[in-house]
């Protein structure tokens, strides 16, 4: 009986589903779009906010070809339910202790044998002024930090094909460096508005 993944070491983990890089696909933006649909028609009023995130978000970008989705809900969804919907969706439930509340990702198209389909990082946090969609845009307006971008990653991946942390990890000053540049820039963009605010 094969291991499912949520069973593997990351020694495992990294050579069944090592660092891919793809040519920018216009269609990632349709199928992130599709997704979000079911998503939203699925959770309803538990979501707050959804984005299209990570390299996939970016016109042009070379990519590993894993579509992300930050949704943010309310902050009093009801965490169980949530899981269990968005299990019915096809997604494997991975706790992150580590991450900001409610603590939780989802991903899709992974498989005891491999990738398999589209594959989808599902990342679920509260309302917040989310780092991730500041970087996303100063790479959409900026291509020359882009193009930086890609040329890191290719020597990350040289590097660290089958270790997903390292590979991160190597990213993570560069990724900083340029989400302050971008909070600088667009300060407050994502700030969540007061409840009575809303439109």
């Amino acid at each position: 009986m094969c291991k499912q993944p949520e069973e593997m070491t990351a020694a495992e983990l990294g050579m069944l589903f090592p660092i891919l890089l793809a040519k920018h696909d216009p269609a990632w933006q349709g199928r992130y779009q599709e997704e979000a649909d079911r998503l939203a028609t699925a959770l309803g009023s538990r979501i707050v906010r959804i984005h299209h995130i990570g390299s996939t978000s970016v016109p042009g970008l070379l990519a590993k070809p894993t579509i992300d989705i930050l949704l943010e809900v309310c902050t009093d969804a009801d965490c169980g339910t949530l899981i269990d919907t968005v299990r019915n969706l096809g997604y494997r439930y991975s706790p992150q202790p580590e991450n900001p509340a409610p603590h939780m990702m989802f991903m899709k198209g992974y498989t005891p044998h491999g990738f398999e389909g589209q594959a989808y990082h599902l990342h679920v946090r509260y309302p917040g002024d989310w780092d991730e969609l500041y970087f996303r845009d100063y790479l959409c307006t900026h291509p020359e930090a882009a193009r930086d971008y890609e040329e890191l990653k290719l020597l990350l991946k040289r590097k660290h094909e089958h270790d997903r942390d390292a590979y991160t990890s190597g990213k993570t000053e560069f990724v900083q460096y340029f989400t302050r540049l971008a909070r600088e820039l667009y300060g407050g963009r994502y700030a969540v508005q007061p409840l009575h605010a809303r439109v």
